[in-house]
């Protein structure tokens, strides 16, 4: 599993005209899916997000959490995070998972983050053509990958 990770002032996800998520405050996942994923991987990458300190503290450094914040988030699938461009110049998809292994992970990634912060987790649609609005806050922006734990 791969994420790029962004705290947001304020995010959207607006499908067809119509917003089907909203938050303030929090952070905004994109989420990118390969065959090889599992539960484990779930469950580290979920603590890790809701553990990860990129919130200011009052002395204005990094030093708290999605859950010490209280922050919403908003989860968006998004294979091309999983796009190969070593051969010529149109991305290759092949290493992102199908959507019938791809969607009970997402499903289950969202589901995990929900219990670690024991509040609903909005999200993107699987698979639609989505417009993803966003306040970048900081600009802070993480991208965090399971199969390379740094």
């Amino acid at each position: 599993m791969k994420v790029v990770i962004q705290r947001v002032t304020q995010a959207s996800v607006t499908v067809e005209s119509e917003k089907i998520a909203s938050i303030q405050s929090g952070l905004l996942i994109l989420l990118g899916i390969v065959h090889e994923d599992t539960e484990d991987d779930i469950k580290w990458l979920s603590n890790k997000v809701v553990n990860l300190r990129v919130f200011a503290d009052e002395n204005g450094i990094m030093n708290k959490s999605l859950i010490d914040v209280n922050g919403d988030v908003i989860v968006v699938s998004q294979f091309t995070l999983h796009a190969s461009t070593k051969k010529g110049n149109r991305p290759s998809y092949i290493q992102a998972a199908k959507p019938d292994v791809a969607i009970p992970l997402y499903e289950s990634f969202v589901k995990q983050l929900e219990n670690n912060l024991d509040k609903p987790v909005q999200t993107g649609r699987f698979g639609a053509d989505m417009k993803v609005d966003l306040l970048n806050d900081g600009p802070v922006t993480i991208i965090i990958d399971t199969k390379n734990k740094e």
